[in-house]
């Protein structure tokens, strides 16, 4: 074992700063997204980012009717729930190519 162990060690760092490079690149692009959670049958539209903020709830005008609060609450809390897991799914999507099956908990 004359020094090559010492170059795998090397050849491994190499690869994990890549990899750590192109998470960190994919989690930008990631918060950069728009994703568009719905509830109603698109009565109420709420659009997040890729770092779980909500951007916009959009409620179209037939839904406010002043007897309808109650329904219109649960509306847009379906559809921020809607749009934070496909946030969620999306993440997963793109951040699991990096991982392909390892257990990294914290990571992400």
């Amino acid at each position: 074992m004359r020094g090559g162990g010492m170059g795998n060690m090397q050849k491994m760092m190499k690869q994990m700063q890549k990899m750590q490079k192109d998470m960190a690149k994919a989690q930008e692009e990631l918060a950069e997204k728009q994703i568009e959670g719905t509830a109603g049958g698109g009565m109420v539209v709420v659009i997040a980012n890729g770092n779980k903020e909500i951007l916009e709830v959009q409620i179209k005008e037939e839904v406010v009717d002043p007897e309808d609060i109650e329904m219109l609450q649960d509306l847009v809390l379906a559809a921020t729930n809607d749009a934070l897991k496909k946030v969620d799914d999306i993440t997963n999507q793109t951040m699991g190519q990096f991982t392909k099956g390892m257990n990294m908990p914290g990571l992400f």
